[in-house]
């Protein structure tokens, strides 16, 4: 059960904008991506939140850009789980490139838990609480 996840890509020329950098929104694709992957390895893929009917949606998301990312880099996103309170959750992120060990940027987003057919906030599952190990702060080392 890893705490911290990693989730590996390559930045693919689609992503690139016309300042010859990936685009904000190929940063978002890429945090949603690794929540989704950790979430997954957790246990709970989206096919398990279904079944329960009940799962996440996005209520914000903060993203501080430090450097750029261009086609062909290999990059890495780290991505935990910081808090988990009645109906939301903090899901944190760092973004890095490893071949030069830049950290390209930092993020969060808060979650919400829902009911599928209400489309209303509901209490997070217990097993779903259980299933994920909280880290309070920015792990230091990568």
């Amino acid at each position: 059960m890893p705490a911290v996840f990693f989730w590996e890509h390559t930045v693919q020329d689609s992503e690139i904008d016309g300042q010859d950098h990936a685009n904000n929104v190929a940063y978002v694709e890429w945090l949603q991506a690794a929540a989704v992957a950790h979430s997954a390895a957790q246990g709970w893929p989206g096919s398990r939140y279904r079944e329960v009917g009940h799962g996440w949606v996005v209520r914000r998301h903060t993203i501080e850009y430090l450097q750029p990312a261009h086609a062909g880099d290999e990059i890495v996103v780290r991505t935990w789980v910081s808090t988990m309170k009645r109906v939301t959750s903090v899901r944190q992120y760092e973004v890095i490139r490893p071949s030069d060990g830049a950290v390209l940027a930092k993020a969060e987003t808060l979650w919400a838990f829902i009911d599928y057919a209400a489309r209303q906030p509901r209490r997070i599952l217990p097993e779903v609480v259980g299933s994920f190990e909280l880290v309070e702060t920015r792990p230091d080392t990568f």
